[in-house]
C-alpha cells in the first residue's frame, strides 16, 4: 500500500510542477513579446545595452520555462525518449539556466559600469556591443552543462527523470555564489560611489530601491538553487525524509516559478523609456500595464502613493493661487 501511495504522490508531484511551468510560460511568453518587439523595433532602444540585457533575460527565461514544461510534462506522461533526446533536453534547460545567472550578473555589471565610469560606458554600451555580450553569455552558458554533466548520456540511458538534473551540486553552487559576489560587490561600488559624491537625497533613495529591485529579481532567481541544496543536504544526512523534501522543492518549485515569471516583467516595465513606447505600440494595454506597476508600488511602498497625492494636492494649490494673484 506504502509503494502505490508514494508513486501517487510523486506523481501528483510531477502534475503540479506541469502546471507551475505552464502558467510561468505563458505569462512570460506574453510580454516577452510585447517587450521584445518593442525594443527590437525601436532604434532607441536596441541600441542601449540595458534594454538588449531586458530583452536577453525574457528570452532566457521564456526558453527555460517552456523546456522546462517539456521535461516535466514527458515526465508526467511516461513517454521514453531515447537516451539522445534526454541527454538534448537536460543540456538545453540547463544552458538556459544558466544563460538567465549570467545575464543578471551582466545587468548589475552593467549599472556598476554606468555609475561608475560613465565615460567609458557611453561608448561600449551602444551599437553592435551590447548584442555581442548576449551572445557571449549564450555561448559561455552552452559550455558549463558539459563541465557538469559529464555522465548525463549515462544517466539518459536509464531513464529521463529528475536524476539526469543531478550532479555537481557542489560546482553549481560555486557557479552561484561566484555571480552573487559580483553582483554584490557591483552594487556595493553602486552605493559607496553614489555617498563619494554627496547625492544623499531623492536621488539615493531611487537609487536604493532600483538596488531593492535589482535584489528581488536576483533573489527569486538563486534562492531556489540554495534551497534545493539545503534539501540535498539534508536528506543526505538524513535529517529529512524523500517524502517531505519533494514536498518542500514542489512548494518552492512553485512559488519561485510564478516569481521568476513576473519578476523580469516589472522590471523591464519599470523603465520609463521601454514603458512609454509599449504604449505607443500597444495602446489598449497601456492602461492596464500602468496599473499593474502601480500594484507593485503600492506593495512595496503603501505610502509613496498617499504622499504623491498630498504633492499633487498643494501643487495644484499653489498653481490656482498664483493664477487668482496674476489676474
Amino acid at each position: 500500500m506504502m509503494p502505490n501511495q508514494t508513486q501517487e504522490d510523486a506523481l501528483s508531484y510531477v502534475r503540479v510542477r506541469v502546471w507551475a511551468s505552464a502558467a510561468a510560460f505563458l505569462i512570460l511568453f506574453f510580454f516577452n513579446l510585447l517587450i521584445s518587439w518593442t525594443i527590437v523595433r525601436e532604434p532607441r532602444l536596441r541600441g542601449h545595452a540595458r534594454f538588449v540585457l531586458v530583452l536577453q533575460l525574457l528570452v532566457s527565461a521564456s526558453v527555460y520555462f517552456a523546456l522546462c514544461f517539456a521535461f516535466h510534462l514527458q515526465l508526467y506522461l511516461g513517454a521514453h525518449l531515447p537516451p539522445a533526446s534526454c541527454a538534448t533536453l537536460v543540456t538545453a534547460l540547463t544552458t538556459s539556466a544558466c544563460s538567465i545567472l549570467l545575464t543578471i550578473t551582466a545587468m548589475a555589471l552593467d549599472r556598476y559600469a554606468a555609475i561608475c565610469f560613465p565615460l567609458r560606458y557611453g561608448y561600449a554600451s551602444r551599437g553592435a556591443w551590447p548584442w555581442l555580450l548576449g551572445a557571449f553569455t549564450w555561448a559561455l552558458a552552452a559550455v558549463i552543462p558539459l563541465c557538469l554533466y559529464q555522465k548525463v548520456h549515462t544517466e539518459a540511458s536509464k531513464s529521463c527523470g529528475r536524476n539526469t538534473l543531478k550532479g555537481g551540486e557542489v560546482h553549481k553552487i560555486l557557479l552561484i555564489s561566484a555571480c552573487t559576489l559580483l553582483i554584490l560587490y557591483s552594487y556595493a561600488r553602486i552605493l559607496w560611489e553614489g555617498r563619494r559624491l554627496g547625492v544623499l537625497n531623492r536621488r539615493n533613495r531611487a537609487a536604493c530601491r532600483t538596488i531593492a529591485l535589482h535584489g528581488t529579481q536576483l533573489a527569486v532567481y538563486i534562492l531556489p538553487n540554495f534551497v534545493n541544496f539545503v534539501l540535498h543536504v539534508l536528506r543526505n544526512n538524513k535529517s529529512l525524509s524523500d517524502a517531505a523534501k519533494e514536498r518542500f522543492a514542489v512548494i518552492a518549485f512553485v512559488f519561485f516559478s510564478l516569481a521568476q515569471c513576473i519578476a523580469p516583467v516589472v522590471y523591464g516595465l519599470r523603465k520609463e523609456e521601454l514603458l512609454e513606447q509599449v504604449g505607443h505600440r500597444f495602446p489598449r494595454l497601456n492602461c492596464k500595464l500602468k496599473s499593474l506597476l502601480e500594484w507593485t508600488v503600492r506593495a512595496v511602498h503603501p505610502h509613496r502613493r498617499q504622499q504623491r497625492e498630498r504633492r499633487m494636492t498643494s501643487e495644484t494649490l499653489l498653481s490656482r493661487e498664483i493664477s487668482q494673484t496674476t489676474v
